[in-house]
């Protein structure tokens, strides 16, 4: 895509100028006269396809990319057209350049999924699977409206997880914050009037001067120690497949946490399936496919075997069964879809059936979340408070003695 000034004159007769991207001058006039305005000079500024192709594209242009082809292939106009309307109307001049390159390619004899496979960073391999899919079946249409669905669904999900991760560890950084400053500031304040007591000092009480203390003393173990740790994981796990996937297995084992993500990870590979299995898509096809756009190790290698097995012979259902991953219901639920042909409407429901699920444990976490912290924040406070007044109560009643 490059980008062009223009002078032209308008419907009006006025004259015109500003900045434009268009892939050549042709379709730089082309466009100017979809807007009631004929060229008169123009001239070559910059070229911006190379920055627009690594630019990020925001799921919300694609939410719309999905849902104007839909409705512009459903009325009857053809591809080029729809596809010429839309890169007007898009207001990111990155996807406006990749929407161009697609057109040039169109153009130029490519059929739609092999342009848009040209710009995997924006159209994944399961986007492009379903469009070839809708183009041989003559259901490009509806392929467009699934995957406005699923992408408007996925976003969904990704706040949901955003959800449940953040507040958790948020409610991390405030614990960290409260006890690092009680045992480094407000406990340090008191020793001294502790100590100047002049009285045995209990247990507790002495406990919790060497735990201030050791904040104080060793504070930077509590800063440096973590981040050096996270990176040396990180490498770990960029350099070893065995680290990773123990790392990815002890996600899923996470108190709490854990569970959920395992069946937002689930609930998004049975919507995938389900969708490219609708379209057409072979069942081995659609488990590579969503096996290689699962992040966690662990569940893709859950994956992959239950692709060996069906390979060699084995059912859906007794192969997902064996991987260990889906519960009964779910497994159950799978074999009838299986029985009865209808494998996709039942992986559908078990996606709906993750989706209420994974609400539901989310409002209980969070829920549980903030008693957990008042407990463990009173607890903190209460020994301070017992460590400090312990000592005061027990000078007062040897006076009164």
């Amino acid at each position: 895509m490059a980008l062009f000034t223009y002078k032209a004159i308008d419907s009006r007769g006025r004259t015109q100028t500003g900045k434009l991207d268009a892939a050549n001058e042709s379709d730089l006039e082309q466009r100017l006269g979809r807007m009631g305005m004929d060229l008169v000079r123009c001239k070559f500024v910059q070229d911006k396809r190379s920055r627009s192709s690594i630019r990020t594209i925001r799921r919300i242009d694609l939410i719309n990319f999905c849902f104007h082809m839909e409705q512009l292939t459903r009325s009857g106009v053809s591809l080029i057209d729809g596809l010429e309307d839309l890169r007007d109307s898009v207001e990111q001049a990155a996807f406006r350049g990749v929407i161009a390159k697609v057109i040039e390619d169109i153009e130029s004899g490519m059929k739609m999924s092999e342009a848009l496979a040209e710009h995997p960073s924006v159209f994944d391999e399961m986007f492009i699977n379903l469009i070839a899919a809708g183009e041989q079946s003559g259901q490009l249409p509806d392929v467009f409206k699934s995957l406005n669905e699923m992408i408007k669904w996925q976003d969904e999900l990704i706040s949901t997880t955003k959800k449940l991760m953040i507040f958790p560890a948020f409610v991390g950084a405030a614990i960290f914050f409260v006890v690092g400053f009680l045992m480094v500031y407000l406990v340090p304040q008191l020793v001294s009037f502790i100590e100047g007591i002049g009285s045995t000092l209990p247990a507790h009480t002495r406990l919790l001067i060497a735990t201030s203390n050791f904040f104080v003393n060793y504070w930077y173990l509590f800063t440096i120690v973590p981040i050096a740790l996270t990176l040396i994981i990180k490498i770990l796990a960029s350099a070893s497949k065995d680290v990773r996937y123990q790392l990815d297995s002890l996600k899923l084992k996470v108190w709490q946490i854990g569970p959920v993500l395992k069946k937002i990870i689930l609930s998004r590979f049975a919507n995938l399936f389900a969708m490219m299995y609708r379209a057409g898509i072979p069942v081995l096809q659609c488990i590579e496919i969503t096996e290689r756009t699962t992040t966690n190790t662990a569940i893709r290698t859950a994956l992959s075997r239950a692709r060996a097995d069906i390979q060699q012979g084995e059912g859906v259902s007794a192969s997902f069964r064996n991987t260990g991953l889906f519960p009964p219901l779910v497994v159950r639920m799978i074999r009838v879809g299986e029985t009865t042909g209808d494998l996709d409407q039942a992986l559908l429901n078990v996606s709906y059936f993750y989706d209420r699920d994974i609400r539901d444990s989310i409002e209980k976490v969070q829920a549980l979340i903030q008693p957990v912290m008042t407990i463990f924040l009173g607890g903190i406070l209460g020994w301070v408070m017992l460590s400090v007044m312990g000592p005061v109560y027990d000078s007062i009643s040897n006076l009164q003695l």
